[in-house]
């Protein structure tokens, strides 16, 4: 199961930050968008380099990627899995490796997003540890109202896709879901907007179905 170590992205999206890439294999099984919308699938080269992180002719294995990232300069911002998720087992987060992750994060600022369901206690604290710690998890919610309702129970960074004609900005249940300006804003980037790397925020960050299966995916965010 590899993972690997971008030191400066070229997604135009995403900016000139370090990003990582996690092999298939992390995605957890519950999730509904695999190969049905998943937004790493969504572009040819994405997917292209998912696959090959995935069949091992890219990336490195566990420790060494841990030792690019404590390698990084404090205050370093960087994106954990641009496709992937975190390491675990079937719908089950590895608390162990996640730890060792927010370890090498120290004086950094990483963050990442996470399908892994939040109703398993075992998820949940390890998500909750993490944020805790400087590594900001952010949990992916289906829908709006999932996302509203994640937020509202475990006080959890949450983000979620949105309908393709979603409004940028929206009231739901009174928590406002901001559209990310990077999906419609050409001069915002992940490294310039920084909004998900934010654990303590109090607003849900939303993602409006796109790419080469955003039919699939539009239809998910409105259920």
């Amino acid at each position: 199961m590899n993972t690997q170590f971008v030191k400066k992205s070229s997604n135009s999206k995403v900016g000139p930050i370090p990003v990582t890439n996690s092999s298939r294999e992390t995605c957890p099984p519950s999730c509904p968008f695999i190969e049905n919308g998943c937004y790493a699938d969504a572009g040819y080269y994405t997917k292209l380099n998912w696959n090959r992180v995935t069949n091992g002719e890219r990336g490195v294995d566990w420790p060494e990627f841990l030792t690019s990232i404590a390698k990084l300069p404090d205050g370093q911002l960087w994106r954990h899995n641009v496709s992937g998720d975190l390491r675990g087992s079937e719908d089950k987060i590895n608390p162990h490796e996640l730890r060792e992750l927010v370890a090498a994060n120290e004086g950094k600022r990483g963050f990442t997003y996470t399908h892994y369901p939040m109703t398993d206690t075992q998820n949940r604290n390890a998500v909750k540890d993490a944020n805790n710690n400087g590594f900001t998890v952010n949990v992916s919610a289906n829908t709006a109202r999932d996302a509203v309702d994640i937020f509202k129970a475990y006080k959890l960074p949450t983000v979620c896709v949105l309908p393709i004609d979603a409004p940028q900005n929206q009231v739901v249940d009174g928590i406002r879901i901001v559209t990310c300006p990077a999906t419609y804003k050409d001069d915002v980037t992940c490294s310039t907007c920084k909004l998900c790397a934010v654990s303590d925020r109090q607003v849900i960050v939303g993602f409006p179905a796109h790419g080469s299966a955003s039919k699939s995916a539009d239809i998910i965010a409105r259920a």
